[in-house]
């Protein structure tokens, strides 16, 4: 299949997601996967502001790179945080060059630590509304073509319109609601990853492609799913593995 096809694909199915009602973070992490899989990227992140208009993490496409974006978070530098503050896109930034970094030597040192080269940020934006911001990461220098730009900032317009739609409710309201049920969200569905990583002895990733993957199939709100675990409500010997 050519990669045209497969972003039409990939956009209808983003449509199709915010005809219902969506599970907004498993939504940003399938963006996430989507990102990698037609950028050719290694890795990306999505962060976005809580009603105190504080950045957040929200999905990331695995652990080293959830890691390395909260440690951004932590010390509030790097292209992301820069791209959330300002709107401007970040392209091509080289993790080894100094003076490329020289605003976020913190940042740049930990990512190439995790394995990762080149950095680009595009801001998550309606009209002059910046929520967020889409990060996407290379294990090696690479330059996105104006095609692969083109395409992330779409990917990342269509993401920034579901967030914000509008339901019944005004649509500030509906995005501080939104947000802060995600927030929220993730803190248990963290725990809930930490839980089966722990009692599996596996990978943390691992344990996040089992807890989606038993979501999608019994059709159950990840959020909620991570809920019942914490809980102790529900089995864990009844989650897939595999």
């Amino acid at each position: 299949m050519n990669r045209e096809t497969r972003v039409l694909e990939v956009v209808v199915e983003a449509v199709d997601t915010m005809l219902d009602d969506y599970d907004l973070i498993d939504f940003l992490q399938r963006l996430c996967e989507r990102c990698v899989e037609l950028l050719d990227v290694s890795a990306a992140g999505v962060m976005l502001v809580d009603q105190s208009d504080t950045l957040q993490l929200i999905a990331a496409s695995d652990e080293h790179t959830r890691l390395l974006e909260l440690f951004a978070l932590q010390h509030d530098e790097g292209p992301c945080v820069e791209c959330h503050r300002t709107g401007q896109t970040w392209l091509n930034v080289d993790l080894n060059t100094p003076a490329a970094t020289a605003g976020f030597p913190a940042f740049a040192a930990r990512a190439r630590e995790v394995g990762f080269a080149t950095t680009h940020a595009l801001p998550m934006r309606l009209r002059h509304h910046v929520i967020g911001a889409l990060n996407l990461f290379h294990e090696r220098t690479r330059t996105l073509t104006p095609a692969d730009v083109r395409l992330a900032q779409t990917l990342a317009d269509v993401a920034t319109i579901a967030i914000l739609q509008q339901r019944t409710i005004d649509r500030q309201t509906v995005e501080h609601q939104q947000l802060e049920a995600a927030l929220n969200s993730r803190i248990t569905i963290e725990q809930a990853k930490g839980i089966l990583a722990e009692r599996w002895q596996t990978d943390p990733d691992d344990a996040f492609t089992a807890l989606r993957r038993h979501a999608r199939t019994h059709r159950i709100k990840l959020s909620d799913l991570a809920t019942r675990i914490t809980s102790g409500a529900l089995d864990t010997n009844t989650i897939d593995r595999t």
